[in-house]
């Protein structure tokens, strides 16, 4: 289906896009703001850009157009009601972000959300919905541990063969508030108490936000999605440093850029 036909069966739907943020993303964020605006083929009413207090990422968003909301009025805990570490690792402000993604139903005036990681850049053209068939963007590698948790949560398999780990992903307002309800009902609590207690805490990829919205969506509406291959490229230089001809060579073959500075990186 080309761009055009895309647009018009579901292009056409206004989203809100939801980054959250921190300090050590400034040097991504303003180059993930502008791939959004440029390649997102649906009308944008807000970006919201998610974060600690932070006058550089208020600075950023008062010049890119976006609306700054303070990450502790989405939700009633912060990064330091979460002890998830060892002795080589602290992965409490990682989860955090992503109970902060799922709390994203609270915000602007859409029924459709985008989740935006803030070091991931577009560089093609994306489409999120046709019709009313989401379009979610896949790999083929993820981490088990994320599955496990999964059924812990659900009490049952995850779904799908492939993974939603994007870097990026279409949130229904009312399939959030749905999965989160499905959540605390099953373990009596609060969700997001819910997924912090079923984590592994020995394990560093506990959870993820993408596998479990994704499976939730595969095993309540089989048939009802769309799945692309994500065809992510990670670098590990700074955005500023690739050249316009380079991103339109990378183009070719891949859809956005992740520039994770840690070489280790595993998501």
């Amino acid at each position: 289906m080309s761009n055009e036909s895309e647009k018009r069966n579901g292009g056409g739907s206004r989203i809100d896009i939801f980054i959250p943020a921190i300090e050590k993303d400034l040097g991504t964020l303003p180059y993930v703001i502008d791939s959004a605006k440029k390649y997102i083929q649906h009308p944008i009413d807000r970006i919201y850009v998610v974060s600690p207090d932070s006058v550089n990422i208020k600075s950023v968003c008062q010049r890119k157009g976006c609306t700054f909301v303070n990450e502790r009025t989405l939700l009633p805990i912060t990064k330091a009601d979460i002890h998830y570490s060892s002795k080589n690792w602290d992965r409490s402000g990682w989860l955090y972000q992503q109970l902060l993604k799922l709390s994203g139903s609270k915000l602007g005036t859409q029924e459709n959300y985008l989740v935006m990681d803030a070091d991931t850049v577009l560089i093609r053209p994306h489409t999120f919905l046709i019709g009313r068939k989401p379009v979610f963007y896949c790999r083929k590698w993820s981490q088990e541990e994320y599955f496990r948790t999964y059924r812990k949560l659900m009490g049952k398999n995850k779904t799908s063969s492939s993974s939603f780990v994007a870097h990026y992903m279409l949130f229904n307002k009312a399939k959030v508030e749905e999965l989160k309800k499905t959540i605390a009902a099953k373990h009596g609590t609060h969700w997001y108490n819910a997924i912090i207690r079923s984590i592994d805490k020995t394990n560093q990829f506990g959870f993820s936000e993408y596998e479990t919205y994704g499976n939730y969506i595969h095993s309540t509406q089989p048939g009802q999605l769309i799945k692309r291959s994500a065809k992510n490229k990670s670098l590990h230089i700074n955005a500023s440093q690739l050249s316009a001809s380079q991103i339109d060579k990378l183009a070719k073959k891949y859809r956005s850029l992740s520039f994770h500075k840690r070489k280790c990186y595993v998501r």
